[in-house]
């Protein structure tokens, strides 16, 4: 059976790009739970939207630290989230935090600075990436980081905090054990999780993971689940008015595929874009009747790695959009 075949006889139209619990291993669908809700704390970001910044260490010092977080929608089968606002802040390797102090609960001034906080908005696989460095701790808490995530008009989507690994060989004990590095409070006095007022009604929706070494740096990843209807029935729409599958061949070298279905004649395009959100290649297609169909797309000129190809509709009902993650041999 031909890939044209698979989609008119295999899956009907509403359901062709719809990825369900059904589709998922049961690890995905376990984790596919709306992240805990957690004080903002007593050090917020004062005036976020002044941070939209990728490279938010400021005037810190300490070990390289990338921190990855994708969004996704529980209410969505759990599919990652694009063009949402993503705030993060934390202290500094000696617990202390920008925009406050000259206080007997931070007694260094910091009030003039505004290191270690950051706003992006999430790529199409819901990605924000921040560059920053390896927190240090401070009295009553554990190492964390906090989140605060809106949509594109303001509306409030999580408030929560960012847990780390705490066993024996974890990035926690061993960062705080690199003097050389400015990390001088090593673990003596440190509040554990299961102790942290905050997190010791449990961690599994906030628990990161993170990889690295001292030398290399680290890179922290966590899945920031969200609850919004309005988000899902957005994805809904996009879905009634067109579907797209993921490209074929993929991984690709040089020509790849999409297969895409058209409810109603639609104005067609097609971008590719680094995970960055860098646009790397646009094919114009203009209008395309309703139907079954294959875009061709060239992709010959793209260096070796992971992107996102983003298939944007127009017509009498508006415009929609649909992305998958293309890879590139």
């Amino acid at each position: 059976m031909n890939r044209i075949d698979f989609l008119k006889k295999s899956v009907g139209f509403l359901g062709m790009a719809v990825v369900g619990p059904a589709f998922l291993g049961a690890s995905e669908v376990e984790a596919c739970t709306v992240a805990s809700t957690e004080t903002e704390g007593p050090f917020p970001t004062i005036n976020p939207a002044n941070f939209a910044r990728t490279n938010i260490v400021g005037t810190r010092t300490g070990i390289p630290f990338t921190i990855n977080i994708t969004v996704k929608n529980v209410l969505s089968n759990c599919a990652a989230v694009g063009g949402v606002l993503v705030d993060i802040w934390h202290c500094d390797k000696d617990g202390n935090y920008s925009q406050y102090g000259g206080t007997t609960m931070q007694p260094t001034n910091y009030t003039t600075q505004d290191f270690l906080r950051g706003r992006q908005t999430t790529n199409a696989a819901g990605l924000v990436s921040f560059t920053s460095i390896f927190p240090g701790w401070y009295q009553s808490r554990a190492t964390h980081i906090h989140v605060h995530i809106y949509t594109a008009s303001g509306t409030s989507l999580l408030i929560s905090q960012i847990a780390f690994p705490e066993a024996a060989n974890s990035a926690v004990v061993t960062v705080n054990s690199a003097t050389a590095y400015g990390y001088t409070k090593g673990m003596s006095g440190y509040t554990y999780n299961a102790s942290d007022n905050v997190f010791s009604d449990g961690t599994a929706t906030e628990m990161s993971t993170i990889t690295g070494s001292v030398a290399a740096g680290y890179v922290l990843s966590w899945d920031a689940f969200v609850s919004s209807a309005a988000l899902a029935a957005k994805d809904a729409e996009a879905l009634n008015q067109f579907q797209i599958r993921q490209n074929f061949p993929n991984p690709c070298e040089g020509l790849t595929k999409i297969p895409v279905v058209l409810r109603t004649p639609s104005e067609v395009q097609v971008t590719v874009t680094a995970l960055d959100g860098r646009q790397v290649l646009k094919q114009l297609l203009g209008m395309m009747p309703a139907g079954e169909t294959m875009i061709d797309l060239d992709v010959s000129g793209l260096a070796a790695g992971n992107y996102l190809y983003h298939v944007k509709v127009s017509n009498l009902a508006g415009t929609f959009a649909q992305s998958q993650l293309l890879l590139k041999n």
